[in-house]
């Protein structure tokens, strides 16, 4: 079945940088847009980023465009999100999302948390 699993979150400074990682199985992961979400305490799920299938296209929420990278490695299976200069305001929790279509798969989400 289809399976995202994310990893890299936890605790980091304010200024600090995090790399999440997602995996994914059960499907075929090089026909998937995949974005990367974020929700916060007490606000509504966002995008933050997202990258074409092939990894050619990227686009990013204005909040963090400059400091967060998306990437992906389609003989890995994975995506990337390298998350600099963290600010907290970026502490959520961050969920990796497949894409095709008007479809897609949620992965269970990772903690981060950006405080001194």
């Amino acid at each position: 079945q289809v399976q995202l699993v994310e990893s890299g979150g936890g605790l980091v400074q304010p200024g600090g940088s995090l790399r999440l990682s997602c995996a994914a199985s059960g499907f075929t992961f090089s026909n998937y847009v995949m974005r990367w979400y974020r929700q916060a305490p007490g606000k509504e799920r966002e995008v933050v980023a997202t990258i074409g299938s092939r990894g050619g296209s990227t686009s990013y929420v204005d909040s963090v465009k400059g400091r967060f990278t998306i990437s992906r490695d389609n003989a890995k299976n994975t995506v990337y999100l390298q998350m600099n200069s963290l600010k907290t305001d970026d502490t959520a929790v961050y969920y990796c999302y497949a894409l095709r279509g008007l479809a897609g798969n949620w992965g269970q989400g990772i903690q981060v948390t950006v405080s001194s």
